[in-house]
Order: C-alpha cells, then structure tokens, then sequence
C-alpha cells in the first residue's frame, strides 16, 4: 500500500487547510486510515483515524470539534478538514494506513503503511 498526502501549507491563526491522502496499490478495504503529525523536537502524535469499511472516525482531544475527518470510498482517498486552527497545530503531518485493534488506533506502531508527510504551518 501506497500512501499520498497533499495539502499542507501556510495559514494564519483562526484559518482553515485541508489535507488530502490517497492509497493506492493492494487495499482490500479492511483498514483503518487517518494522520499523526510531529511538531519540531517532538514525538509523532495520533490526530485522527477513520475505520474505512464502516467510516467511524476518532479525534484526539486537542483537536476535536475543529477537524473532520472523510472519506472518499471511490478514491480510497481520506481528507482532513481543518478549521480554526492555531499555532499548536504547526507540524508535519503523516498519513498513516494499517490495521490496528480498536484499543491501539491511536498508537502509530499500530499503523504499517506511512506517506510522506505535509508541512502546515500556522502563523499566530
């Protein structure tokens, strides 16, 4: 499995971005997909997943009611809404794939499958 992220940018605080990851290659479907980011000199963070066949979505705390979470079955294609974002949101973001059990979907040594990253930069 493939994965391709896009998206990330530059935006000033209060502003909106959306990410977008696309996978590609063998995917049967029966995955879990969503983002972790990293901010400079820190660990990679859980910020949300979505379970692909069934479509239920799980936020971190520090991110919920801002970011939405959908995807595009079609497309095998996930975006990240983001609003209202400030200055702790700065980080690269990855786009990560795999089958974790529901009390690991947060953990990213549960995911296999990782993109490239997308820088999002939010100016206070």
């Amino acid at each position: 499995v493939q994965l391709q992220a896009s998206g990330g940018g530059l935006v000033q605080s209060g502003g909106s971005l959306r990410l977008s990851c696309a996978a590609s290659g063998r995917t049967d479907g029966r995955f879990v997909m969503g983002w972790f980011r990293q901010a400079p000199g820190k660990e990679r963070d859980f910020v949300s997943v979505l379970n692909w066949n069934g479509g239920a979505t799980y936020y971190a705390d520090s991110v919920k009611g801002r970011f939405t979470l959908s995807r595009e079955k079609a497309k095998y294609t996930i975006y990240l809404q983001m609003n209202s974002l400030k200055p702790e949101d700065t980080a690269v973001y990855y786009c990560a794939a795999g089958r974790p059990i529901l009390s690991s979907f947060a953990e990213r040594s549960a995911y296999n499958y990782w993109g490239q990253g997308t820088q999002v930069t939010v100016s206070s």
